[in-house]
């Protein structure tokens, strides 16, 4: 059977049940599909779940629109489809379209065969040689200067991991960046949007399944940072757990993003507790969608018209291995 049989098999088995959310997933994950996904031996139930949702989201960038809808519902890729059955997730799909269940099927199988050839012949994107875990932020807003704590928990998934290259979450001045721990920082320059780049040295170089954090912290002046915190993975994280504290002296409207579009304008309402305090979790998040929360500035509160808001970016890691 050639390559491209097999993973179309292996990836119309995936998609059954709840897709990429299964339970014990690296079982149902064929030897093909593993080896186009670069999942190892060695990868436990976490980390072969986080490189196929990787894997998978990248190759159904690449199709058609029309296409792209039946693939991500398919597989259960978005938080709208993350339903218990295959079959309730194609009738998802043919109400959101209006078309009927049996054209919603062609168009998943088309899909299927198409990921199945760009996965076949197209090369992953560089893992950096580790797997996010967690990412924990909080924001303080009641205490002089505004802070911003960023902590990351990632496992190492790669021999020898002696880097770790970052951008700071902010277009901020290099001095207002302060690693917490987790090694020796290096300035390696202005990467994008004006952000300053760094390179985390650890104290030893990282063997391959270590559990591996640092931390970051970031000040500004009063009215530099947005009234919102927006966070827009590049690849899955298992759990980002965000606290904003504006003080008991300030409550203002919230709202919350989970697992929203770039274009989406509004979140749902959440309520600030007596401390002053917001506390959210989210879970197994994927590339590309918003997750975080906005809020009213003191005075006044006016979204942008456009609902497409100046977004705060906790941007991964990116890991150089030096074999």
């Amino acid at each position: 059977m050639t390559t491209h049989k097999n993973l179309v098999r292996e990836l119309k088995r995936v998609r059954k049940g709840r897709g990429v959310h299964a339970g014990a997933i690296d079982e149902k994950i064929g030897p093909t599909l593993r080896a186009a996904c670069g999942i190892t031996r060695s990868d436990g139930p976490l980390a072969a779940r986080q490189k196929l949702i990787t894997r998978l989201t990248e190759l159904v960038e690449q199709l058609p629109d029309d296409l792209q809808v039946a693939a991500r519902a398919a597989f259960a890729l978005t938080p709208e489809t993350r339903l218990p059955l295959y079959q309730d997730r194609v009738l998802w799909v043919a109400a959101v379209v209006d078309r009927d269940a049996r054209t919603v099927r062609r168009r998943v199988d088309e899909a299927v065969d198409q990921l199945a050839e760009l996965a076949a012949t197209t090369t992953r994107r560089d893992t950096g040689g580790w797997h996010l875990t967690d990412l924990h932020v909080s924001v303080t807003l009641d205490h002089g200067r505004p802070e911003v704590v960023e902590r990351h928990r990632l496992v190492v998934d790669a021999d020898h991991v002696d880097e770790v290259e970052f951008t700071a979450l902010f277009a901020v001045p290099r001095r207002d960046v302060k690693l917490l721990f987790g090694g020796s920082l290096q300035d390696h320059g202005i990467v994008t949007h004006e952000r300053p780049g760094f390179t985390l040295v650890p104290a030893e170089p990282l063997p391959r399944g270590e559990t591996f954090e640092f931390a970051v912290r970031y000040q500004f002046d009063r009215d530099a940072l947005p009234p919102e915190l927006l966070h827009v993975p590049e690849r899955p994280c298992e759990q980002f757990d965000l606290r904003v504290r504006f003080g008991p002296d300030h409550k203002p409207q919230v709202q919350r993003f989970e697992g929203a579009y770039r274009r989406d304008p509004a979140g749902l309402p959440f309520p600030v507790d007596r401390a002053g305090e917001v506390h959210l979790r989210f879970r197994r998040l994927l590339p590309g969608l918003l997750y975080g929360v906005r809020w009213e500035r003191r005075g006044s509160y006016q979204a942008d018209p456009a609902g497409s808001p100046a977004m705060f970016h906790a941007h991964d890691a990116v890991g150089v291995i030096r074999q």
